[in-house]
């Protein structure tokens, strides 16, 4: 039985494989977070060019009042659409990292 566990000790087979597949996994993983942070970041610019898009559409709405040669009119409508909070172009403002002391 102790030859049995000695020779399970020692073997080594199989160690190298697994180490390499361990460091290239982490290297995969290291990757596609850094990959996906850009995907990320490129998503929120293009969602705010977008937004600056439907932003700047002229909203606004008129109607001018309507009259007759018989003396009969309809006074006319209008709406205009004031600027919200956060309506320009590049709200989305990046910061560079920080440290969490």
């Amino acid at each position: 039985m102790s030859n049995l566990i000695n020779t399970l000790w020692n073997d080594e087979n199989g160690f190298v494989v697994s180490a390499e597949l361990v460091l290239i996994t982490t290297i995969a993983v290291l990757g596609l977070v850094v990959g996906l942070s850009e995907v990320s970041h490129a998503i929120n610019n293009e969602l705010e060019d977008v937004a600056s898009a439907f932003g700047s559409l002229n909203q606004s709405y008129s109607a001018s009042g309507l009259r007759s040669c018989h003396k009969s009119s309809k006074a006319g409508s209008s709406f205009t659409d004031h600027a919200d909070l956060c309506d320009s172009e590049y709200d989305i403002v990046t910061i560079g990292a920080q440290s969490e002391n």
